[in-house]
């Protein structure tokens, strides 16, 4: 049974961090190119455009952060980072008065964010609690 639940977490794990390195990827190169609807909603939330550079560049640069398995503190940042990132962007729009329809991708981001993160640990902790059976039984 625990093979078969370590088999799900492992899936899902793969599953939300795929679909979210694949957001980030494209939102860092939307914020590189700075897109026009972009640069919009930037300057409408108050904040200057080259801001859209340094997102941009630390979207990219976090997602193979997430996907490679080693850097386990660097991936903590880059969780950290696009938490950052997603709140910030939720909060700014929520102040503005943004629908909702503005505010929903921060949100999605956020739950898929979330799930790669708590999937993340327990695919993290299995994988380290059969490294350290393995070392102890020989």
């Amino acid at each position: 049974m625990s093979d078969r639940s370590g088999t799900l977490s492992t899936r899902v794990y793969w599953v939300s961090t795929s679909l979210l390195a694949l957001a980030m990827i494209g939102a860092g190169i939307q914020e590189l190119r700075h897109a026009p609807d972009l640069v919009e909603a930037a300057t409408g939330l108050g904040y200057p455009e080259y801001l859209l550079s340094i997102l941009g560049i630390a979207k990219l640069l976090g997602v193979p952060v997430l996907i490679a398995p080693q850097f386990r503190i660097l991936k903590e940042w880059a969780y950290a980072g696009f938490t950052f990132d997603f709140t910030g962007a939720l909060i700014s729009h929520t102040i503005v008065g943004d629908p909702l329809e503005v505010t929903a991708p921060s949100v999605v981001c956020l739950v898929v964010l979330s799930i790669s993160y708590v999937f993340y640990r327990r695919w993290r902790d299995s994988r380290d609690g059969l490294t350290r059976q393995t070392a102890s039984s020989s």
